[in-house]
């Protein structure tokens, strides 16, 4: 027999109760969803309403008390802790009008059929677990097609044969994949790479385990690729003068919460860099950086991100032997905007042996504010002056301005 969480909203109560540390913010708290796991436990899906009209900021506790009671024997329910995922940031940011999930995980022996679950501290709302028997196959071992099916909440349709578009489907690590750095195209006329798009992903390599509640070193490994291509659209033909290839592997330890409005986090990689070509043209690096990483929220719905890095150059640099010349051992990352609304971002680096260096600035807008609706992009602006844009031009002094469209920023 499988067991399976059939979440069952009660009409108890739906909103916050008086005096809650979110509700004071403005924020109304209901339990969203339950769902089994295969290894045992339990998830649970706060959701957290922003009933507001400006951007509200969310506190995510990392243990919450909660109860167990069966109907009928009010009074002598079972105190059971939920622990906050580590998926789950301890801070969400909320827009206004709008919801953000937060999950935690029941511990395995915690479940009880038929008991309501209840947050008293953050809600007056109840859930009731129920165990049901999975659906009776003679002939085939259960699958995870089965717990899928068996896991759908009340009412949701499932489709016989999922699209032939649904790459979900068979791919058990997809949700390893998130966006790494900014993913646009911007253009700027009268250089000779007038157009700069870059696409970028990171993989969290053992995500899988994190989603169990299986805490371990290795949650915060990383695999990350970074494509920068740089083309000339004014030549004959139009050819990328030169694509750089950034691949990386890196180690995030988890954001520590400093108070209630400032987090710290670092990170340590090994990074390589080249632009995949021959002869003179070739260009390749390899470097060890570490970085930390501060974010700060400013009110007004304004947050600023500050994020030193410094790195050493390892292995062969015959390609560009005088590369730390113009490029030097650290840069700085400093960002400033509002979640849903104007972003600038701006990277610098600099060797003060040499006097050389450069400064690169990306300005964000939501493309929908400005038109009242339309495609999900950002209006992207970005100036580079300096040394190195590309690995090609590492020692030649540019200045580019282009401005484009961001699906990241």
């Amino acid at each position: 027999m499988k067991i399976d969480l059939t979440l069952l909203l009660s009409a108890i109560l739906a909103a916050v109760l008086p005096g809650a540390a979110l509700a004071e913010n403005g924020i109304e708290t209901l339990i969203g969803h339950v769902e089994p796991q295969a290894i045992g436990g339990t998830l649970v899906d706060i959701r957290l309403l922003n009933t507001g009209t400006a951007t509200m900021q969310a506190d995510v506790a990392d243990m919450v008390e909660a109860q167990l009671v069966r109907p009928g024997a009010l009074g002598t329910g079972r105190t059971v802790m939920l622990r906050r995922d580590p998926a789950t940031p301890a801070a969400l940011s909320i827009a206004p009008r709008s919801f953000a999930t937060a999950r935690y995980r029941l511990e395995p022996d915690a479940f009880q059929d038929g008991a309501l679950l209840s947050i008293p501290s953050w809600s007056g709302q109840a859930v009731m677990l129920v165990a049901a028997p999975a659906p009776n196959r003679t002939t085939h071992p259960a699958s995870d097609a089965d717990t899928q099916v068996a896991a759908a909440p009340v009412g949701t349709p499932t489709p016989a044969t999922p699209s032939p578009s649904d790459r979900t489907v068979g791919n058990a690590f997809l949700e390893n994949l998130s966006a790494y750095q900014p993913i646009y195209a911007a253009y700027g006329p009268s250089t000779n790479s007038e157009a700069r798009i870059q696409l970028s992903f990171k993989y969290q390599l053992f995500g899988s385990q994190a989603r169990e509640d299986r805490p371990a070193l290795g949650d915060g490994f990383y695999f990350a690729y970074t494509q920068r291509m740089f083309w000339d659209l004014g030549a004959h033909s139009s050819p990328f003068r030169n694509i750089d290839f950034q691949p990386e592997l890196f180690y995030t330890t988890p954001p520590k919460a400093l108070s209630a409005k400032a987090t710290l986090s670092a990170q340590v990689g090994l990074r390589h860099e080249s632009n995949g070509r021959d002869g003179d043209f070739s260009r390749s690096l390899n470097t060890v950086y570490v970085a930390t990483m501060a974010a700060f929220s400013l009110g007004n719905e304004t947050r600023l991100i500050v994020a030193p890095r410094a790195w050493l150059y390892a292995g062969d640099l015959s390609d560009n032997p005088d590369i730390r010349r113009y490029r030097g051992n650290s840069d700085l990352f400093v960002e400033i905007g509002q979640d849903d609304g104007l972003r600038l971002s701006t990277s610098s680096r600099m060797n003060f042996g040499s006097g050389k260096g450069s400064i690169a600035a990306d300005l964000s807008y939501p493309l929908r504010r400005i038109l009242g609706g339309g495609p999900d992009f950002y209006l992207f602006g970005q100036s580079f002056v300096g040394y190195g844009e590309n690995l090609l031009d590492y020692n030649r002094r540019t200045t580019r301005l282009r401005i484009g469209v961001a699906l990241v920023r």
